[in-house]
């Protein structure tokens, strides 16, 4: 289940840890948030490290179908009637932000990973007041907007909120960009976070600063990350012989379909649930029988699954990771929009760590803010996640072991894929 991107992107291979080290700075997390904090904060004059515990770019930036975009769902009207209009104008202008800075890295460094302008499309499949609510915000917000109808898609849509000059890429690519200038371990698993020290399997790191970007954050307590996120996984076909879509799409309501194109393919996507909760039916087999009814001479040329942390606000936790744990950051929780939000992030810790600067929007998403517990426990008889022990569920679409409670993930032989646990599963198959 090789993703788009990896197929069409060999990844340079770097070194693991060998032995004790010391840096200014050490980022925990391969991914495409991981490498853009660790270039923002080497720009900035630290001497900075990137931690991996498996190969860089491989979990949720590999998966994602790297819209880079402001628009996040039904999130600006919820955000103005929840937290007004100075919260919601301040987070709308950071996604913006977010997306003007890629275009500026792209431009500057001379990235060549299909960096394409494109519309952004939130569709209803029958008539929307809430639609047409998340209009009325948006252009409060200032957000280049306007409802229009849906002809490009392969079924009937009722209205559609268009946004304009939004842009996606290829991830990969530029996150291999910015790997190449910067010093990476890969099979580096860090097993133990201290202020001023990471432990793993290969000697300890000292740093006066350490981020964790490792998708969800690996220490429980301080912090309580676990009781505050839970974990989503979604599923993705791309399909030759189908038409150009005209920008990028998402149903506005949950299960719907998310489409966009990419090098002459059709990305379907969908499908989707929570971690650990497996429907009856296989999430492949619904894409394919979508894209047989829509696309019947359409060819399926990848398929893949993804994984995305949710947090009770759809807001990420991005700043220090706990008021007992000094020098110790944090991002995560970006509910399925990690492209901007990981660049938000870069630029927030990077100043909060370097103290050059005011980050506008800090306040917006401080881990400190109070949020509904997630707290979930599964008793039920099947192995456990060494984590938190919870009872894992066997997902038949990609085969693997997968934890309800925080989303863990394990081979069929109990190998680790995706934490917040450190360790492999012990159980016999």
């Amino acid at each position: 289940m090789e993703s788009l991107w990896r197929s069409t992107c060999p990844m340079p291979a770097f070194p693991p840890l060998c032995g004790p080290l010391a840096a200014e700075a050490a980022v925990v997390g391969g991914g495409l948030c991981g490498l853009l904090t660790a270039f923002a904060l080497q720009e900035a004059g630290l001497e900075t490290v990137v931690l991996e515990a498996e190969r860089i770019l491989s979990g949720a930036s590999e998966g994602t179908t790297a819209k880079i975009t402001a628009q996040h769902g039904l999130i600006y009207d919820r955000l103005l009637s929840q937290r007004g209009e100075a919260f919601a104008r301040g987070y709308a202008q950071a996604q913006q932000h977010a997306l003007a800075r890629y275009a500026a890295l792209v431009r500057t460094l001379d990235i060549a990973c299909q960096f394409e302008r494109k519309p952004a499309f939130l569709y209803a499949t029958a008539p929307s007041p809430a639609l047409e609510r998340e209009c009325a915000a948006c252009e409060r917000l200032g957000l280049p907007v306007s409802l229009t109808g849906a002809a490009a898609l392969p079924f009937e849509a009722a209205q559609a909120l268009r946004m304009e000059d939004q842009a996606q890429f290829h991830p990969l690519r530029f996150g291999k960009a910015l790997a190449r200038r910067l010093t990476v371990y890969e099979h580096t698993r860090v097993t133990g976070v201290h202020a001023g020290l990471l432990r793993t399997e290969r000697g300890e790191v000292r740093a006066r600063h350490i981020v964790l970007c490792t998708h969800f954050p690996i220490r429980n307590v301080p912090g309580l990350y676990f009781a505050r996120m839970h974990q989503a996984r979604s599923y993705v076909l791309a399909l030759d012989g189908a038409p150009d879509v005209g920008g990028m799409w998402r149903d506005a309501s949950d299960g719907g379909y998310s489409l966009r194109n990419a090098g002459g393919l059709l990305l379907l996507g969908g499908a989707g649930h929570r971690t650990g909760r497996h429907p009856v039916s296989s999430s492949f087999r619904l894409l394919r029988d979508a894209a047989r009814t829509w696309y019947p001479d359409a060819r399926e040329t990848a398929r893949w699954s993804a994984q995305d942390c949710m947090t009770p606000d759809g807001i990420p936790y991005i700043g220090r990771y706990a008021r007992t744990l000094p020098g110790v950051y944090v991002a995560s929780g970006f509910n399925k929009w990690g492209m901007t939000g990981s660049m938000a992030a870069s630029e927030l810790l990077c100043d909060l760590i370097t103290r050059r600067r005011d980050y506008p929007y800090a306040r917006l998403f401080s881990p400190r803010r109070l949020s509904r517990p997630e707290i979930v426990y599964s008793f039920a008889d099947a192995p456990r996640c060494p984590h938190m022990g919870c009872a894992l569920q066997w997902n038949p679409d990609t085969r693997t072991w997968d934890c309800p409670c925080h989303g863990s993930r394990f081979t069929r032989s109990g190998r680790l894929l995706d934490g917040p646990a450190v360790r492999d599963a012990c159980w016999q198959p």
